[in-house]
């Protein structure tokens, strides 16, 4: 995880004095988990989930306010206020919640590779999990009182990424292994000039 943080410190600004880096994939992939890993690593970096900019009216129609409130202010160097959304009052709540300018916030969530977002993207991390088994473990972990919900989530999401996909652009996959994550190259192909982070290199794709 610190190999993938150090690389990650050394790319130029995306946005602004920010590099933002997105971590996407299905829900129940284990974006949420990773990317608190992942921030960890990189000294209690802020991240931004996206759980708190959508809501139930707009499932991925989020664009122009994610963009509005966060991503313009960031671009600036000035810190970015936004109102989390609270999925079981269905309503935004009336605190913001301030995101800083840090060198580098997270973005997570599904559809955080969107094309919107991407031309002001650092890095794209897209974690490698078929989307069955992705929402088989969000089912188990949201329980019977969000079945409904998942019922009509799993159409949302299938609609977007057949028309909005993010894993083609993605610049790495993470996978889980019982021992860590391993990160490989992405199909975009953009690791850099120090591409450590391959399947075949043993222990330093691993963190």
């Amino acid at each position: 995880m610190h190999t993938l943080a150090g690389l990650l410190r050394r790319l130029p600004p995306s946005c602004g004095p920010v590099r933002l880096v997105a971590v996407d994939g299905h829900a129940g992939s284990g974006k949420s988990t990773f990317a608190a890993r992942l921030a960890a690593a990189l000294g209690d970096a802020p991240v931004l989930h996206l759980d708190d900019i959508a809501s139930h009216e707009e499932l991925f129609a989020w664009d122009g306010r994610l963009l509005a409130e966060v991503v313009e202010p960031l671009a600036r160097g000035a810190t970015a206020h936004y109102a989390p959304y609270d999925w079981r009052a269905r309503r935004f709540g009336p605190a913001p919640r301030a995101l800083p300018p840090a060198p580098v916030v997270l973005v997570e969530g599904v559809g955080a590779g969107r094309r919107a977002l991407r031309p002001r993207l650092a890095r794209l991390l897209w974690m490698e999990l078929p989307r069955e088994e992705s929402w088989a473990r969000g089912r188990a972990r949201d329980g019977a009182e969000q079945r409904g919900f998942w019922t009509g989530w799993v159409e949302a999401e299938r609609r977007h990424f057949a028309e909005d996909p993010s894993r083609p652009f993605a610049d790495l996959l993470v996978r889980q292994s019982a021992t860590g994550y391993e990160v490989l190259p992405g199909p975009a192909g953009t690791v850099g000039p120090d591409q450590i982070i391959t399947q075949g290199e043993g222990p330093s794709a691993m963190c």
